[in-house]
């Protein structure tokens, strides 16, 4: 076990050094913000504090969910970066054109549009920013672009769109809108602007655009080689590995009975019990918002002909979406730490139950609040600045204003404190070798409710076995600790930013909470609560548990940290970004590749003997993520992550089909299969009615692979196509997601919504009957 320490330690602590130093690199050479744009005959375009301001209008009307910049967003509107390089890259042309030879560029023939694309190209690659002055230099035809823009974007902003979900009044007035729109063309001058001392543009030559010359660069294709062959050497390594260490597993001893059969809930335990109906109740809730969010991409100012979009725009919808998902995740993730706390250390510290109740009000405070304000802010109902603390902070998955924050974060250190309170014996050298262990050889009659101590089923058993599995459940605590600690605390990430930082350093950020927090510690935590689940059914022995948990922390990490990069490829970042990023995010793939075996030890161990049984579609769930890890985060995952794919592909359906394979097929899974082994364990002797288990589990996971291989597959790869082909704003446009085709596909995800809805119906239904009791068996007593 030392040696697994050490190597976790190492992995950190390097891993980390390496993110912050790139960090300080992009911190370095991310694209400037000039203080002004001016013309060469001295007609200022941009004044000072616009592009902020309008950076800050773009937040508060939803950000990220209204479209995408720097292709992060939504998918229903047109990426504002391409759009915005696209419409002034035409508008110059065509007046070239139509100055110098009398017609359109269009029309024009093969040579005399050569002569123009290559003027464009070096006009709009030229850098002619003066750090010293902070005053960029542009040609005037780009003043008479930017204006032609602005009246666009009047039409699409102020009067509404329905091809884009944008409903009228979205921006509240015409000096908001410029402000927008000089936000709008920052971030398209920094794409197309060279970097200094570089032959690509401060975004790395992305969005593809042929007409401006921006394609991907060398560094595109030789660091998408070297992750294949990375991922390739992984994989092998792994395999290899793998096939060396099964012989020397070893599973815990089967006994003949439930060895938590007589666990007895603590208070603490039984008031985690509303969590979860708390987070049956959002999951119907997000599920109803997406099937909305996701019928705007096909009739994008109503629903079925009802005006929707009046009462709950795109923007609100799939905020509420996202959020929710996280909300109850998170919620179901959290309320297992609590429930299981008491099992690891057989201790129930004073007042905990009241740290439980109250860190559910805080959390029902957090989400109640923060979607409230979400729905102000787009609704125009708050001040940019407002909007900021209280309302849509406009970056996709941390929407919620500052105030609901810092409240999630004082939550999330109260949840830290219950849980290393309760952890502490088991911490404790002195104590662990006492541990009190469950006596296998009672026999399992059935279980309430009890307000008898809660630990009475347990006894202290002495002894050097008793000892050494001791000292190898203390491992597993600190893991558990650690990875309880990092949650709480690297939330944090998402407090970095202010209303007015650099675009680029708020993505660099972002992608801390999004990948670290959500995908990396979560992981690891959840990975050693399900370690620790198998072993107190002695299903498998705590040394192997333990070293398990700890090898397999290890692995994901040593890719996932420094992994995060490879979301910023394109993000005004400088290329040692995209190096690192595409290297160390195929590694997160290799363990991914060789999960299916852990899932198939899982299905082993539910068959293991009769009583495991009643753990069956709990560990279902568990074997659910394992295939969701292999297909939506290992293969769609690997689909977009190398640079070369993701230069194309990335804001287009691919990235949703990457998302809701791995965000909702795997942390969802995990949270209700985490949610499902608490309630099993809560009473373990009575027996359930699985009718309403085998449709939710079997619909959610039909309805997301159909979702998945009917829609958002086939919409993504014609999009790439689009993208490769004609440029990336096409890709994006309304001329080409408004095609027949693309309208028939988008419709076809309609099967698998459904049938998924059922699914989620059905989960919380059964969740439900738990309540009433209609979700027991007859011959059971009624709670």
């Amino acid at each position: 076990m030392k040696k697994l320490w050490l190597a976790f330690a190492a992995v950190m602590v390097v891993s980390f050094l390496i993110l912050g130093w790139i960090g300080t690199r992009i911190f370095q050479e991310m694209p400037p913000i000039p203080d002004r744009f001016v013309t060469t005959d001295g007609v200022t375009l941009v004044d000072s504090g616009e592009i902020g301001e309008g950076q800050n209008v773009w937040q508060s009307m939803g950000g990220m969910q209204v479209g995408s910049v720097w292709g992060h967003g939504s998918y229903v509107a047109p990426d504002w970066t391409a759009d915005w390089l696209h419409r002034e890259a035409v508008f110059m042309l065509d007046k070239w054109g139509t100055d110098e030879f009398g017609k359109p560029f269009a029309e024009l023939n093969a040579e005399q549009q050569g002569q123009l694309s290559g003027r464009l190209a070096e006009q709009l690659h030229e850098n002619n920013y003066d750090a010293s002055t902070g005053i960029a230099t542009v040609s005037p035809i780009r003043a008479e672009a930017f204006a032609s823009n602005v009246e666009h974007y009047k039409s699409v902003f102020i009067d509404g769109n329905a091809d884009y979900a944008i409903p009228a009044g979205a921006i509240s007035s015409e000096e908001r809108l410029r402000k927008l729109s000089a936000f709008y063309f920052w971030t398209s001058w920094a794409a197309v602007t060279t970097r200094p001392g570089d032959i690509a543009s401060y975004t790395n030559n992305w969005p593809h655009e042929p007409l401006v010359g921006n394609r991907p660069t060398g560094d595109n294709i030789v660091w998408t080689g070297v992750s294949v062959i990375v991922l390739l050497a992984g994989i092998s390594a792994m395999a290899w590995w793998y096939a060396s260490r099964r012989e020397e597993e070893e599973e815990g001893q089967t006994h003949t009975s439930d060895p938590l059969a007589l666990w007895e809930a603590t208070p603490s335990q039984k008031a985690t019990i509303k969590y979860f109906w708390v987070v049956a109740a959002l999951i119907l809730v997000q599920m109803t918002l997406g099937i909305v969010a996701a019928h705007y991409g096909v009739e994008g100012d109503g629903f079925y002909g009802f005006p929707l979009a009046e009462y709950l725009p795109y923007t609100v919808a799939r905020t509420w979406h996202v959020q929710i998902g996280l909300f109850w995740i998170a919620t179901a993730w959290l309320a297992a730490g609590l429930f299981i706390g008491p099992l690891v250390s057989h201790h129930e510290p004073k007042f905990q139950r009241l740290g439980v109740n109250v860190l559910f009000a805080a959390l029902l405070l957090v989400v109640v609040g923060s979607l409230a304000g979400e729905w102000l802010s787009v609704m125009n109902r708050m001040t940019d600045g407002q909007s900021f603390y209280f309302g849509h902070q406009g970056y996709e998955y941390v929407e919620l204003g500052r105030f609901w924050q810092i409240l999630l974060m004082v939550g999330l250190l109260l949840w830290l404190a219950l849980m290393i309170r309760v952890l502490l014996p088991a911490l404790r050298k002195n104590g662990v070798g006492n541990l009190p262990v469950a006596n296998p050889d009672v026999a399992t009659t059935g279980s309430e409710f009890s307000t008898s101590h809660p630990l009475s089923a347990f006894h202290a058993d002495g002894g050097d076995r008793h000892a050494l599995e001791a000292n190898n459940q203390r491992h597993l605590v600190i893991l558990l600790a650690v990875a309880t600690a990092a949650i709480a605390l690297f939330y944090g990430a998402g407090l970095t930013w202010g209303q007015h930082s650099h675009l680029t350093m708020v993505e660099y950020w972002r992608w801390w909470v999004v990948h670290l927090w959500v995908e990396g510690f979560f992981e690891v935590f959840a990975t050693t609560v399900i370690a620790f689940v198998f072993m107190r059914l002695n299903l498998v022995k705590p040394g192997i548990a333990a070293a398990a948990a700890l090898l397999a922390a290890t692995i994901f990490l040593s890719g996932g940290i420094i992994g995060t990069l490879h979301h910023l490829y394109f993000s005004g970042t400088p290329t040692v970004a995209l190096a690192w990023g595409s290297v160390f995010s195929a590694l997160e793939v290799v363990p991914l590749t060789l999960i299916g075996f852990d899932a198939m030890e899982d299905l082993r161990r539910s068959k293991a003997t009769p009583w495991v049984q009643r753990y069956k579609w709990p560990i279902y769930f568990f074997v659910a993520v394992a295939f969701w890890n292999m297909v939506g985060a290992g293969l769609f995952g690997f689909m977009i992550n190398p640079p070369i794919a993701l230069y194309y592909m990335q804001g287009l359906n691919t990235t949703p089909l990457h998302g809701h394979a791995a965000l909702f097929g795997v942390y969802g899974m995990l949270g209700m299969g985490l949610m499902l082994m608490c309630l099993r364990v809560l009473i373990p002797a009575r027996q359930w009615k699985d009718g309403l288990l085998r449709i939710g589990f079997w619909g959610m996971n039909i309805g997301l692979f159909a979702m998945c291989v009917l829609s958002l597959l086939p919409v993504g790869l014609l999009q790439t196509k689009a993208s490769v082909e004609t440029g990336y704003w096409y890709a994006r446009s309304s001329e080409f997601m408004q095609t027949d085709l693309m309208q028939t596909l988008r419709w076809m995800r309609v099967p698998g919504d459904t049938i998924f809805f059922f699914g989620a119906l059905a989960l919380v239904l059964f969740v439900a009957g738990l309540k009433t009791g209609h979700s027991f068996k007859k011959t059971d007593e009624a709670i």
